[in-house]
């Protein structure tokens, strides 16, 4: 993650434990939603991947949940502030109606609740879901408008200034769910 003398790494779930909490997110999801109209729409990039997750454990229990993607970076309220820092543009695709549909985003941690906000103006450029619950492998609170998930993996308390790195091997070549911590030290 870094090699950095200055921060300090906890791993708060391993690749097992992030499988154990996936199998949990799916049964969750088909608990509540058994017999509805459902679609997943993963926020890239990691929200992506977990909603990709979620849908194979469902997939192999008979249940099966397209899965669309979508890149929130044009919806972000942080955009002018981004200097030189910009996103890179990902392709949204969500290859269904979500009229009338119960969409579920993906994330893998929600923070302050900007991102979701983001996804959420995003989503509805796609048009009316009948409902929109949230999935989400991580919450860390410190919500800055009031956004809640509807399904959590984990919820852990950090410091506003600590953050929650989630590794997919997928997206990063390496599995792990960190809590990086500054320690005060230099290089």
């Amino acid at each position: 993650m870094s090699d950095r003398t200055d921060i300090s790494i906890e791993e708060i779930l391993s690749p097992e434990r992030i499988a154990e909490t996936i199998s949990i997110l799916a049964d969750e999801v088909a608990g509540k939603c058994e017999g509805e109209d459902v679609a997943f729409v993963g926020i890239f990039t990691r929200g992506v991947t977990l909603a990709r997750r979620v849908s194979a454990v469902l997939a192999k229990r008979g249940i099966d949940y397209p899965v669309g993607t979508l890149d929130i970076s044009l919806y972000r309220d942080d955009f002018d502030n981004r200097g030189t820092d910009l996103p890179r543009l990902e392709s949204s695709d969500v290859p269904f109606a979500i009229d009338g549909t119960r969409v579920i985003l993906f994330d893998e941690v929600i923070f302050t609740g900007r991102t979701i906000r983001a996804a959420l103006d995003g989503l509805m450029d796609y048009g009316r879901p009948a409902r929109i619950e949230l999935a989400v492998l991580v919450d860390r609170g410190h919500r800055e408008i009031p956004i809640q998930p509807d399904y959590v993996g984990l919820r852990v308390e950090t410091k506003f200034e600590e953050y929650v790195k989630v590794r997919f091997m997928e997206d990063d070549g390496k599995e792990g769910v960190f809590v990086v911590r500054e320690t005060g030290g230099g290089e």
